[in-house]
């Protein structure tokens, strides 16, 4: 009986040994907002984008639930839940040629 208890904790010991995990440290994750003020921040109002950054060139209406509406500008578009900013979003550069 002892034979088969010390086998099965040398058979344990080994199994925990075996077992490892690696970690992902991510620095800076949501920090680019707040280096970016050529756009909106997350959290802005309707008002308050309006108010920085002009009137849009066009407004979509609210879809879904919860609502997400969206403004476009000439180098970004603005997601708002809401009357909430979740995202500004830049457009692409096109490249000629």
């Amino acid at each position: 009986m002892n034979m088969k208890l010390a086998a099965f904790f040398i058979i344990a010991l080994l199994g925990c040994g075996a077992v490892h995990a690696d970690t992902l440290l991510i620095d800076k994750l949501d920090t680019t907002e707040a280096v970016r003020p050529d756009r909106p921040g997350r959290g802005m109002t309707m008002a308050r984008v309006e108010t920085k950054f002009g009137a849009p060139m066009s407004r979509r209406g609210a879809v879904g639930d919860p609502p997400i509406s969206s403004w476009e500008y000439a180098d970004f578009t603005v997601f708002f839940e809401y009357d909430r900013v979740l995202h500004a979003v830049e457009k692409p550069v096109r490249s000629e040629g």
